[in-house]
């Protein structure tokens, strides 16, 4: 196998051991920020509408239900803290695609993308014009994401694509010697501060009359739709419901049937210190666009309101059994290959310290975007599968259970996009072999001029097929 750029220009070991001497083991974002306490919930309650997950898929629910019918009695449940998990823990890039990409919508649904491209348009518009109607907080800058190529055939992949950008000009963006080429979509991607957007949401949704519970992890879900759906929290707690949402993501589905329809893969993050105005002026960004390397194993990084620099991605790691553990949130491993890929990327800003390092689990599904349905007769939505760009889609994803929980076809409920389902994922223990080889195998890809071999081929060919 051939080698790649961050092999080829790996700093010394002595600059990745002082970067990362003084890392907490934190979210930044999460630190960044006051929260609200919640109380838990005690006794039993109505609601003509109960959602489940207090991430931003829940939080969009609550607030789209009542700006729908404000009468309406909208009960949210937590079960640890709003916003504590990936919508508290992602990099922040609120993409317009509700498809994972335009190849993985064209591949899956040709048809249909130009409207699903408008579509999501049309959703990273509504949440600009949420943030500014509420006075959302959030630190939103629709500057646009910078897709770059670090090796001589990923120029080629960008060359087609709509603002694109030679070495000379993408040089003129970001200064890495890396950057053989770029590609800037302008409109399509904005940056959030991700726990910002979470507390923000949860504070207009508490305004708009939504009752928040946090600490009620749900443990079960009563009724087979004749009549109203009773949730069942750990602590005994219960909420009697007309129509329930389900917004848990890569948590364990309180429906079995999609029990396999996602994997929980671990994604690993470095935010560094704030830089001086002498580092920022280095590297240029002036146009402060997120960016994202064109690999299968991707990098993704932009820059804060502090001018920090995050940087994360790359390693996608799953775990044997296909469990969410605290545990699994410090592999040294991933964070010093972050930190060397980063000074390959930036050596001019080598003596720059990172001052958090953390992970969090995404819930891949086998098609790489949320899929949605019903259950109980209708009167269960749920929406899952978001795949790493749940921060724009989860909006979209919150009119889609609704739509669903009316009864009332729309646009929405009738695309092939929302009314079909992935592939699920095999038991143990072949899921954890068959991730574990697309891993490799993409890494082969990589490391041959981005060439797929058999193995991704015949995954492409039955629709299981990874699109970065």
């Amino acid at each position: 196998m051939g080698t790649t750029v961050f092999e080829r220009r790996r700093p010394a070991d002595a600059v990745i051991d002082a970067s990362l001497r003084d890392t907490a083991l934190s979210v930044f974002w999460l630190d960044d920020v006051e929260r609200v306490s919640h109380p838990a919930l005690a006794g039993s309650i109505t609601a003509d509408l109960a959602i489940v997950g207090g991430g931003y898929a829940g939080l969009w629910t609550a607030v789209r239900a009542k700006e729908r019918d404000p009468q309406r009695r909208v009960v949210l449940l937590e079960a640890s803290r709003i916003a504590w998990a990936a919508s508290g823990r992602n990099g922040g890039f609120c993409e317009a695609s509700l498809t994972h990409g335009h190849e993985n919508g064209v591949t899956r649904w040709p048809d249909e993308i130009d409207r699903l491209e408008e579509l999501g348009l049309e959703n990273l518009d509504g949440i600009e014009a949420t943030v500014k109607r509420y006075g959302m907080d959030v630190d939103f800058e629709r500057t646009g994401q910078l897709a770059v190529a670090v090796e001589p055939h990923q120029v080629e992949w960008l060359r087609e694509e709509e603002g694109f950008l030679d070495r000379e000009a993408v040089q003129a963006e970001v200064h890495s010697d890396t950057f053989l080429a770029g590609a800037w979509e302008r409109d399509a991607c904005a940056l959030v501060h991700p726990a910002k957007l979470g507390l923000e949401l949860a504070r207009v949704a508490v305004e708009l009359g939504v009752e928040i519970y946090e600490h009620s992890l749900v443990r079960e879900v009563i009724g087979d739709g004749s009549s109203a759906i009773t949730l069942v929290t750990r602590d005994g707690g219960r909420v009697r419901a007309d129509a329930v949402a389900l917004a848990t993501n890569v948590f364990p589905s309180l429906l079995k049937r999609n029990r396999l329809m996602t994997v929980p893969v671990y994604d690993y993050v470095l935010m560094t210190e704030p830089l001086t105005d002498e580092q920022l002026a280095s590297i240029g960004w002036a146009n402060r666009q997120g960016l994202a390397d064109s690999a299968n194993q991707f990098h993704y990084y932009r820059l804060t309101a502090d001018n920090r620099i995050l940087f994360g991605g790359y390693d996608a790691v799953y775990h044997f059994g296909g469990k969410v553990r605290p545990e699994y949130e410090d592999r040294a491993e991933s964070h010093r290959k972050l930190a060397s890929h980063f000074f390959t990327t930036f050596p001019q800003l080598e003596g720059l310290r990172f001052t958090h390092r953390w992970a969090g689990a995404i819930d891949s599904s086998s098609r790489f975007c949320a899929f949605f349905g019903t259950a109980r007769k209708g009167r269960v939505a749920y929406a899952t599968g978001f795949t790493g760009l749940g921060v724009g889609a989860a909006r979209f994803a919150a009119d889609v259970m609704l739509d669903k929980l009316s009864g009332e076809p729309t646009e929405r409920t009738e695309l092939a996009m929302v009314r079909e389902k992935p592939i699920p994922f095999p038991p143990e223990p072949v899921a954890s072999i068959g991730v574990n080889l697309v891993r490799a195998a993409m890494n082969q890809a990589d490391h041959n001029e981005g060439k797929r071999n058999l193995f991704l081929k015949t995954l492409d060919a039955v629709g299981m097929g990874f699109d970065s």
